[in-house]
């Protein structure tokens, strides 16, 4: 027997009722589960970008030194070694090894008998040429005389007068003699030719020195003031030459560790030519030295002031980095989160970069963290510090 129509729809109409309340059932199910264990943390968690932990430091505005720097040799203003002009025996040493001396000062002294003995003939030849002069001038008077009463030939006059001539040139003869003499006796006292220190003595007293001895008896060395010689690369050769023009330019030299500032001075030459196997130039700047912290022959790490620019904005070096297009740095913004922005740079100094443009000051820049971010991601802040200038190069 088949259902008539009215059972059909009373059967379509129970199966709707019950699917809707299985639905029903099921969406209260999800809404009770939801509310007592919340949502699914893996959803959450794709859903919700972390925040990445960052250093920063703010850009500053301030006065910023140029530097360059150049390793750099100590040297004595004058460095003399100290020989003996005459040969003989060393007799006596008057200094002692490391010992200050004046110019002039006696340092050694050459035994001087033979050298006197040399002075003493020259002067008793001198004597004997006077005497002899005065012979032969009154030789020669007596003879004009006698030509003029025709007593005597005038080739004997003239044969006289050439005696005289000859006697005064032997006399000529006999002063430069006594000089040279004179001068071999004093070169047996070795004296100080400038200011300076002593060095290591050489030579013993009883030993034969001579004039042409490669060996020196000591070193003496001025080192108030002393120079340092440095070099530096050719293409920094206009700026040196235009801060020259401005003024003295300032050398500081520092230890080798290049922390301790041991004395402050002035270039004072730039070296005529560029070295071409190096492309580097020497310059030459002198200290006072009055401590004599420089040391004649020590290596010093030289910093030429160019110049100090003014009111600049800087932040650390950290905080520069190198794009597909360029240099950049990533900017904090009110919001934490963070975005890339192109940057220009002047000179880079210890801890600090000068911005030519595309940071204000303020600014907060990440200098840690980095390479974890993207645009727009958010940061979670370290505590921010002020750039501060150093030595710039």
């Amino acid at each position: 027997m088949e259902p008539g129509p009215n059972g059909t729809a009373r059967s379509n109409r129970g199966v709707v009722v019950i699917a809707g309340g299985i639905a029903a059932l099921a969406i209260a199910g999800s809404t009770y589960w939801y509310l007592t264990q919340g949502p699914d943390p893996a959803h959450a968690s794709r859903s919700a970008r972390s925040a990445v932990q960052v250093t920063v430091a703010t850009a500053s505005r301030q006065d910023v030194p140029i530097y360059l720097l150049g390793l750099g040799t100590v040297q004595a203003l004058f460095t003399v070694g100290i020989h003996s002009q005459v040969d003989g025996k060393l007799q006596d040493v008057f200094f002692k090894e490391g010992q200050r001396v004046k110019k002039g000062e006696l340092l050694a002294k050459i035994d001087p008998r033979l050298y006197q003995a040399a002075l003493d003939q020259a002067k008793a030849r001198k004597k004997m040429d006077d005497a002899q002069l005065i012979a032969a001038e009154k030789d020669l008077v007596r003879f004009q005389t006698l030509v003029t009463r025709n007593a005597e030939t005038q080739q004997n006059v003239d044969l006289q007068q050439a005696k005289v001539d000859q006697t005064k040139a032997s006399i000529d003869a006999d002063i430069a003699a006594i000089e040279t003499a004179q001068t071999n006796l004093d070169y047996t006292n070795i004296a100080a030719t400038t200011d300076g220190r002593m060095g290591v003595r050489m030579v013993d007293p009883g030993n034969i020195v001579h004039a042409s001895d490669q060996t020196a008896i000591a070193i003496l060395t001025q080192t108030e003031p002393a120079v340092v010689v440095l070099t530096l690369p050719a293409q920094t050769l206009d700026d040196v030459r235009e801060a020259m023009a401005r003024g003295d330019v300032q050398v500081a030299a520092y230890d080798r560790d290049n922390v301790r500032l041991l004395s402050m001075g002035k270039l004072t030459t730039i070296d005529n030519l560029i070295d071409q196997t190096t492309a580097t130039y020497r310059l030459k700047a002198i200290f006072g030295n009055e401590d004599e912290k420089l040391w004649p022959g020590e290596f010093v790490n030289a910093r030429l002031l160019l110049e100090t620019r003014k009111d600049v904005i800087v932040i650390p070096p950290a905080a520069v980095q190198h794009g597909p297009h360029g240099l950049f740095a990533w900017v904090v913004k009110k919001d934490n989160t963070v975005e890339p922005r192109p940057i220009q740079t002047g000179a880079t100094t210890g801890d600090s970069t000068i911005i030519l443009s595309g940071i204000e000051d303020g600014d907060r820049v990440v200098t840690d963290g980095q390479y974890k971010l993207d645009t727009n991601t958010p940061v979670t802040v370290a505590p921010a510090r002020t750039a501060t200038s150093g030595d710039a190069t």
